[in-house]
Formats: C-alpha cells, sequence, structure tokens
C-alpha cells in the first residue's frame, strides 16, 4: 500500500505551523508590520477576502485566491510627560537680595537630589547690567563661575569697559545640573523663581548667556526676546550663546562683539 504524496496545500499548512510554533504571526509588505502582535488588536476578517497567514488557514496564492491586504494593528498613544507645576517661591517669598541669596541655598523646594552644591549669586541691587547663564559650573565650591568660564566672562566685561564690582552675575540653577532641561524646569515653577529674581535686582541691562534660558524668560516661544516686565519696570535683553559655546567655536566669539556694539549702543 503506498502513501499519497502530500498536497502543496498541506505544506504550505506545515510551513505556516512552523512560522507560529516559532512566534511569528503576521505577514509583511511593503508597509511595515507588527511582528507580534495581540490578537485583540486585528482588524476583523473582510468577507471574501483570504486570511492567509492567519493560524489554521493556508495562503490565498497557494488555493487561487486573491493576494490577502496587509493587517492593520490599533496605535497606541503614549500620553506625554507632565511636570506638575510648584509654587517654589512659597507664601513668603524673600524680599531683598540679602535674603534670596539665604533661600537660594537653604530652600528645601529648590532641593532635587543634587550631586553639586548651590551657589550663590553676585553683585549689587539696581546693577548695571545683570549677566544670567544657566548654571555654575561643575567645578565651582565657593562662588559662581570660577574656571574658565568665569574666566573669559571677565575679560569680556573687562573688554566692555565694565566695572566688575557694577556688574550682578546669576544662574538660572542653583547648582550644576548635567543635561538640564530648562524648558521642563521652567515649567514646573523655575521661571518664578527667576522672575522673582530678576525683579530684587532691578538691573538697568540684561546679558543672557545661552538661548536655551529664553523658556524661563518668555511665553512666546520663537519670538526674539529683547526685554522682560518686572515689578520695577522693563529690562532691555540681550540673547547669546553659552559661554561654553564661545569658548568652544571662537566665530561665536566674532559674532557676540558685533551685536554688543549694536545692542549696547542702542540703549
Amino acid at each position: 500500500m503506498t502513501t499519497a504524496a502530500p498536497s502543496l496545500a498541506r505544506d504550505f499548512e506545515a510551513a505556516l505551523a512552523w512560522w507560529r510554533a516559532a512566534g511569528v504571526d503576521c505577514d509583511f509588505a511593503d508597509d511595515a508590520t507588527a511582528w507580534l502582535a495581540d490578537a485583540a488588536l486585528d482588524t476583523p476578517a473582510i468577507p471574501g477576502k483570504s486570511t492567509a497567514g492567519r493560524p489554521g488557514n493556508a495562503p490565498a496564492a497557494a488555493m487561487g485566491g486573491e493576494n490577502p491586504a496587509p493587517r492593520k494593528f490599533a496605535e497606541i498613544a503614549l500620553p506625554a510627560a507632565v511636570t506638575p507645576r510648584r509654587d517654589l517661591l512659597g507664601d513668603s517669598p524673600p524680599t531683598d537680595l540679602a535674603a534670596f541669596r539665604q533661600w537660594w541655598l537653604e530652600a528645601p523646594a529648590l532641593d532635587s537630589g543634587r550631586l553639586y552644591p548651590r551657589i550663590a549669586p553676585a553683585g549689587p541691587e539696581g546693577a548695571t547690567l545683570m549677566v544670567l547663564v544657566p548654571q555654575p559650573e561643575e567645578h565651582d565650591r565657593e562662588k559662581l563661575l570660577e574656571g574658565p568660564q568665569g574666566r573669559l566672562l571677565a575679560n569680556m566685561l573687562s573688554a566692555m569697559g565694565l566695572d566688575a564690582g557694577a556688574v550682578y552675575i546669576a544662574s538660572a540653577l542653583p547648582c550644576h545640573t548635567p543635561l538640564a532641561d530648562l524648558a521642563l524646569l521652567a515649567a514646573g515653577g523655575m521661571d518664578a523663581v527667576l522672575a522673582h529674581h530678576i525683579g530684587l535686582v532691578a538691573p538697568q541691562r540684561l546679558l543672557v548667556l545661552g538661548t536655551a534660558l529664553e523658556a524661563m524668560l518668555s511665553e512666546n516661544a520663537g519670538q526674539p526676546l529683547r526685554e522682560i516686565n518686572h515689578a520695577g519696570g522693563k529690562v532691555p535683553v540681550m540673547v547669546s550663546e553659552t559661554l561654553e559655546s564661545l569658548m568652544e567655536m571662537p566665530r561665536l566669539k566674532a559674532r557676540f562683539w558685533r551685536r554688543w556694539m549694536e545692542w549696547s549702543a542702542s540703549q
């Protein structure tokens, strides 16, 4: 007695069973499709259409039917990260610069498991110029900008003809924070802290060294920041690249000086 040769349909069914055992449950076409998917997300079968590639069905091509349409799966939208906004200043915000410096160094609301010490800003109230940087340098311990960025800034102020004692130097963050997301921190309440800080200083002009800081100073994203309001009035603002970028790319220094000369002449 001889055994009948297996049919082409049985060969295809055996091949599909092998792939199902290997964990592959979808076909593919020119468009990307999921290899492993929850069966509950499959689109219902269309009457008259082949269900090739699904468990327990032979391919339509082998049976002379139509080619199957690529199956679609439900898209899952992940929720965007939301940072809860906090009132970091509290019910009794600092009322002068001395109180602010103390609060800046000690306020629990600003503590985020830091690895670096908090560094206080320095300078007089009503300063001729307030210089704002994103954060202290990595090796700052006693004062703000003790390293190469501070030396560059000191040379810049000297070239500007400004008395260093009349310049207020501050950072938007109290301690060195690698990979800080300034926009996210602003949304969490740090923008209000910075606005209060500037209001206490009441500088004649504000030089912002770091374009990412615009997220902390303005709600109009994408609009050039030329001035900001505070309790004492308006302050002209110039925004430029960070001190770190100026050190790494000399061409930025030339652009900075052109902009500084134009801006300072207009004030």
